[in-house]
């Protein structure tokens, strides 16, 4: 299929977001593993690291302490909470560690969750003594909500654990409609955002929401972030309580912190409601949907998404013969292209077997997919 320029929409976001960062050695085409930082990000986080050699580590920790909570506020926003329920970690991984080790749920809590769940969550639901179990889903790994309906009201978990946009394909969940579910059911949902935030809609109802700050808002990596309804953290035990003058979900934040990366991710963040971020998601919704249109059957590779799936994110399986590591190597080294090579034991509860994953920012042009199905 021909795809034009003019079929992605905001090319000034494009443009901006490009002219605001160091320009690229190559291709990069990898934001779900980790974007590119902004030099107004860079210099922020450098910056604060300055200050440190020069005040202190925790008295420039206090003089930042303004412009986090500010962080705190818009991070908040982007899913429907409060400054106070927002908590900066150090990545998704380890926020869902830490919400595990401070809820304390009985041994053999059921937790429903996708059958492609990312492998990581489900070894970190283990570890807590939990006991994972599938959530309906239709054949392309999406939630049915007519089952989850039926699990809620005839044999509720004790929670619903969703992955918003799963690393190993550009599936979006339904997860507004889960909420509300769940919400009904009285049943807690928690939703790993890492692949969401800054990438399609969070403010969708869910009581619990956690990510990372390298991925779609394009922060620094080593940061994430913790987000958790008043009801939820209620039920939280931290190992140390936070002291009375801040909000109870403090007592989750590292006190070994990389501040700086906070500090910048704060920045991030702030570029990302600057640029609005409803143009953000078309924009990017619009680079999955070129893709997609570019890239399927490129030298035999198929698209897995529906062409119109609202993520920019394309996932290809790889035709016969072709190992996808080789070809992601080829791809870099051959061609200045950064993609990701995606195992099945990634989500081995779905994965039949490796796919390239595809994953363009809003500087990303139909040159840059069309350079890349040349490639393959």
């Amino acid at each position: 299929m021909t795809v034009h320029g003019s079929d992605l929409v905001h090319e000034d976001l494009g443009a901006a977001w490009r002219s605001a960062r160091p320009r690229p050695a190559g291709r990069h085409l990898d934001s779900a593993a980790c974007s590119r930082q902004s030099h107004r990000v860079l210099e922020a986080a450098a910056h604060h690291a300055r200050h440190e050699a020069e005040l202190g580590g925790y008295v420039a920790e206090a003089t930042a302490d303004d412009l986090l909570q500010q962080g705190r506020s818009v991070l908040g926003g982007l899913v429907g909470m409060a400054a106070a329920d927002v908590a900066f970690v150090e990545s998704a991984q380890a926020a869902l560690v830490a919400l595990l080790a401070g809820w304390r749920l009985p041994a053999g809590t059921r937790v429903a969750c996708l059958p492609g769940e990312y492998a990581p969550n489900v070894a970190q639901l283990r570890a807590a003594g939990l006991t994972p179990e599938p959530l309906p889903v239709d054949g392309l790994g999406r939630t049915d909500l007519d089952g989850v309906a039926r699990l809620l009201a005839t044999d509720p978990p004790g929670l619903v654990h969703l992955t918003h946009i799963g690393s190993h394909r550009g599936l979006v969940q339904p997860a507004a409609e889960v909420a509300a579910l769940c919400r009904e059911a009285g049943v807690p949902l928690v939703l790993d955002a890492a692949q969401s935030l800054g990438h399609v809609d969070t403010d969708l109802g869910a009581d619990v929401v956690y990510s990372t700050s390298r991925k779609w808002l394009a922060g620094p990596r080593g940061v994430g972030v913790l987000c958790a309804r008043p009801a939820i953290t209620a039920q939280l035990t931290p190992v140390l309580p936070a002291p009375d003058d801040v909000p109870p979900l403090r007592a989750f934040e590292s006190g070994e912190a990389h501040v700086a990366g906070r500090v910048g991710l704060v920045l991030a963040v702030g570029e990302h409601v600057a640029a609005g971020p409803h143009r953000v998601r078309e924009r990017l919704a619009a680079l999955g949907r070129a893709g997609r249109a570019v890239l399927d059957g490129a030298a035999g590779w198929r698209v897995v998404e529906p062409v119109d799936e609202p993520s920019a994110t394309t996932t290809l399986r790889p035709p016969d013969g072709e190992d996808v590591v080789t070809t992601r190597a080829r791809l870099l080294t051959e061609h200045g292209i950064v993609t990701t090579a995606i195992g099945p034991e990634r989500a081995p509860g779905e994965m039949t077997g490796p796919v390239l994953r595809v994953s363009p920012h809003l500087d990303a042009t139909v040159d840059d997919l069309e350079a890349l199905a040349a490639a393959l």
